[in-house]
């Protein structure tokens, strides 16, 4: 992930005398790490675990740390998060005699070492430590996880759901979208109506492109040092995916068959298969909304002998996941890119 204020100046619109960001067609970038900090520390303060069951007393203390980096980078009205957080929060534990005299006190903490914009459908590792680690803190610390673990990792779905509707910069946008309602003379309102006119251009010929609003495909053409039917067993071998992706697979070699790549995060079906020549599959991420396919389209040619040409056609991928990240399509072309093809030439020696 990129570092805030370390972005490709040519997509960070330069400011203008009056400050605007028309319609937020140009990259505007937020950087949201106080922010996260403060949702931290509101949200997970002084909370109450447990406050006398079974005799035990549990509750959080302080953030102790947030650290890394987080943004929130806006471009045509559309929200896109990025973020890649480390999160620490101390805790204190009593336990008590069925006559309410205290038997041992403890403090511990709570680590959260990765919470990321990558992860945004999984929930975080946890770590739950006690500093007594005797049978009563052990005790304190099972309950700990027990109550506390749901709680905090609650607290990091409300942080990952309110980042992908802009942080703290969602207010800005709002106010931005009110504006024109409130102030508009004669020659605004001319200016206005032409943006309009050409972002509903653009709008028109980006639908037609792409089919389905929502949707969006990815073409690539990769060119490797090997012979097709070559590629086409690696892409098709689940010994060989296992290898150069360092990941649980299974796939079938039927049609109809299913698959299953990168850990299971990718499951879908083999559609049509010409051996050495064509792979089609129904392809479906983990975080994508229920009930949402994508196409796989790879055909493979050889112009020369030991010279082969992919074409990736991929379909049908949604802009947003279920929880409202706009990265979908950026992360799953720089995956096809970084994770798949790249990693064919570095472990297999096909390179061009």
């Amino acid at each position: 992930m990129a570092k805030y204020g370390e972005g490709d100046k040519r997509w960070i619109v330069e400011e203008r005398p009056d400050g605007a960001n028309v319609h937020n067609w140009h990259w505007a970038e937020t950087d949201c790490l106080p922010w996260s900090k403060t949702f931290f520390t509101n949200s997970l303060s002084n909370v109450t675990i447990l406050d006398g069951e079974g005799n035990l007393h549990i509750k959080t203390k302080n953030v102790e740390k947030v650290d890394g980096e987080a943004y929130v980078n806006v471009r045509k009205g559309k929200i896109i998060p990025g973020y890649e957080i480390s999160l620490s929060v101390s805790w204190e534990g009593e336990a008590k005699d069925g006559e309410g005299k205290t038997l041992l006190k403890v403090d511990g903490n709570v680590e959260i070492p990765y919470i990321s914009d990558e992860n945004a459908g999984e929930d975080p590792e946890v770590k739950v430590t006690v500093k007594d680690e005797g049978p009563i803190g052990k005790t304190l610390k099972e309950a700990m996880l027990a109550k506390g673990k749901p709680l905090v990792l609650e607290k990091v779905r409300d942080y990952v759901n309110a980042m992908a509707k802009g942080g703290p910069a969602k207010d800005e946008l709002e106010a931005k979208k009110l504006a024109p309602k409130n102030s508009r003379n004669n020659s605004n309102a001319a200016g206005v109506s032409e943006e309009k006119v050409v972002v509903e251009k653009e709008a028109k010929k980006e639908v037609k492109k792409e089919g389905k609003k929502g949707f969006k495909t990815i073409t690539m053409s990769e060119k490797f040092n090997c012979r097709a039917k070559d590629m086409y067993e690696i892409l098709m071998d689940e010994n060989r995916w296992k290898g150069f992706t360092q990941s649980n697979a299974r796939i079938s070699k039927e049609v109809g068959g299913q698959i299953s790549i990168f850990d299971g995060s990718v499951t879908g079906s083999n559609l049509e298969l010409q051996d050495g020549k064509l792979i089609v599959q129904r392809w479906r991420f983990g975080s994508w909304p229920d009930g949402v396919d994508s196409t796989v389209r790879l055909v493979f040619e050889e112009p020369e002998p030991g010279v082969t040409t992919i074409r990736l056609t991929h379909t049908d991928v949604p802009e947003e996941d279920r929880y409202g990240n706009a990265t979908v399509v950026e992360n799953t072309e720089r995956g096809w890119r970084d994770l798949i093809f790249n990693k064919i030439r570095a472990v297999f020696g096909f390179g061009i």
